[in-house]
């Protein structure tokens, strides 16, 4: 008889267990290293007057990265001058294949280069310290529309510099974290903030990197390396 229900315990501990292996859902990782292209990222900036662009130096491309960095390595590269105090400059990538309308827990990590030291004052803020980098993630495309100022302001919720919105956290800012003006990689996360979002009806998000900008001088970032991470919420 004991050795009946050691038997039945057993059985039912190990289909337990079984049930909860299947049912536990898996990390989906999607991560780019720019080795030979752009990866799908597209850029673009907003939040400053419809047709200066040239007055602000905007600028998007694909380049290898800057001295004393491994120029055999390359990545996405950003700049801008913010004469408006407030240039949002930004990539985006779609990643599709997930669950419709489902929820998602996205962490968000990304290797970037500055050429800006801790502590630097400047006009309006620091260049390191107020240029905030955010990630964020949503149903619909991110991108710029005007509004009745005839600025182009983002369609998502980013937030305002150090304050993060709906669609978009601070995950960290500019600086270099070291004493020289040169370029430096950085790598930064949300570990200690969750993220949860809704994917569309056709099992898509937009995910999307960038730097809010409160220093009114020339900031130019190169992203390196970019991993998302989605857990299904069950």
């Amino acid at each position: 008889m004991n050795r009946f229900l050691t038997a039945m315990v057993i059985f039912f501990v190990f289909n337990s267990c079984r049930e909860t292996m299947i049912e536990r859902p898996q990390t989906i990782v999607h991560d780019w290293a720019f080795d030979e292209d752009a990866g799908g990222w597209a850029g673009d900036f907003s939040d400053y007057p419809v047709g200066e662009e040239e007055f602000f130096e905007l600028e998007f491309s694909y380049r290898q990265l800057p001295a004393p960095l491994d120029t055999m390595e390359s990545g996405l590269m950003l700049t801008g001058a913010n004469r408006s105090d407030d240039l949002f400059m930004y990539i985006k990538r779609r990643i599709t294949g997930l669950l419709p309308e489902q929820v998602y827990h996205v962490t968000f990590i990304v290797e970037f280069a500055s050429n800006v030291p801790d502590g630097r004052v400047g006009i309006g803020g620091s260049p390191g310290e107020s240029v905030y980098i955010k990630a964020g993630a949503t149903g619909i495309e991110p991108d710029k529309i005007v509004d009745d100022m005839n600025y182009y302001r983002m369609n998502i919720d980013k937030g305002n510099q150090s304050q993060g919105g709906t669609d978009m956290i601070v995950i960290g800012d500019f600086s270099n974290d070291t004493d020289r003006q040169e370029y430096t990689l950085k790598e930064i996360s949300n570990d200690e903030q969750g993220f949860p979002v809704l994917s569309n009806e056709a099992g898509e998000l937009w995910i999307i990197f960038g730097t809010d900008s409160g220093f009114e001088g020339t900031t130019t970032i190169y992203y390196n390396y970019i991993r998302v991470e989605l857990l299904q919420q069950t």
